[in-house]
């Protein structure tokens, strides 16, 4: 049995005060993410939003981690140890790691899940920004795949009241670390 962590969309447009959707606490994260990844005993896989300059995206969401920018950069002192997912290249709505999602609903995976697999992983610990969208997001997809899921609240920030997804992960068995 094999663990990965995945280190969800840590970068300057959510993490820093400066960022066009900074997530409140997001700094807070930042050692803590460091730790657990400098421990880690199994392969780590970073998430990263990369869009277009234009986008349908954009319409729903501020423009944010335009690819080539500064707010789409990892944030500063973040120990990258290991391959990144870049999700929203094509445009499309990219709040898992695992999948994207086109304006008409149909989803296309990513290289998430081969990445898991080829590792032999069967276990995901699931970190990062924003709890309520993509690091929520990743976790129902990891456990709807069949990856038994963790997901340490101490290790994310919402944007909003995290109840809604909460609920959601828990009827989905992700063990949400309280």
């Amino acid at each position: 049995m094999s663990k990965a962590l995945v280190v969800v969309d840590m970068q300057v447009d959510f993490g820093l005060p400066t960022g066009s959707l900074y997530v409140t606490g997001a700094e807070e994260i930042l050692e803590p993410v460091n730790a657990l990844v400098d421990s880690w005993d199994g392969p780590v896989v970073y998430t990263a939003d990369d869009h277009p300059p234009t986008t349908p995206h954009f319409d729903t969401w501020p423009v944010h981690c335009v690819a080539g920018t500064p707010g789409a950069q990892f944030l500063p002192g973040l120990h990258l140890l290991g391959p990144v997912v870049r999700k929203g290249t094509d445009g499309q709505d990219g709040y898992s790691g695992f999948t994207t999602k086109a304006h008409d609903g149909a989803t296309s995976p990513t290289e998430l899940e081969a990445l898991l697999r080829e590792e032999g992983v069967t276990e995901v610990t699931v970190v990062g920004l924003a709890g309520d969208y993509c690091v929520g997001a990743t976790a129902l997809d990891a456990a709807a795949l069949g990856f038994t899921t963790r997901m340490p609240l101490a290790l994310t920030r919402f944007v909003g009241d995290p109840a809604d997804m909460l609920g959601r992960l828990d009827a989905a068995g992700v063990e949400v670390v309280r």
